[in-house]
């Protein structure tokens, strides 16, 4: 059953926003290497859309639940 909790512990947005980023950088890049002679502005535009990778990539790695862990106790 698709339930909210499910998708937390799966994390199935950020993992499916990762992917189109990957996609789309992809796209980009093929883009970008086909050109003859690119412009400022198109080199720019590729710069903004790694820039934003670093942006997704941060949010990936942090979201997510945080656990607490116990130290570990040594037993006399």
């Amino acid at each position: 059953m698709l339930t909210p909790e499910w998708l937390d512990k799966w994390r199935l947005w950020p993992r499916l926003i990762i992917t189109l980023y990957g996609y789309a950088f992809y796209r980009t890049t093929e883009w970008f290497m086909a050109l003859e002679d690119p412009s400022n502005a198109q080199a720019g535009f590729v710069s903004v859309i790694v820039g934003a990778g670093a942006g997704f990539y941060s949010v990936y790695v942090s979201g997510g639940q945080k656990v607490v862990g116990v130290k570990d106790v040594d037993k006399k």
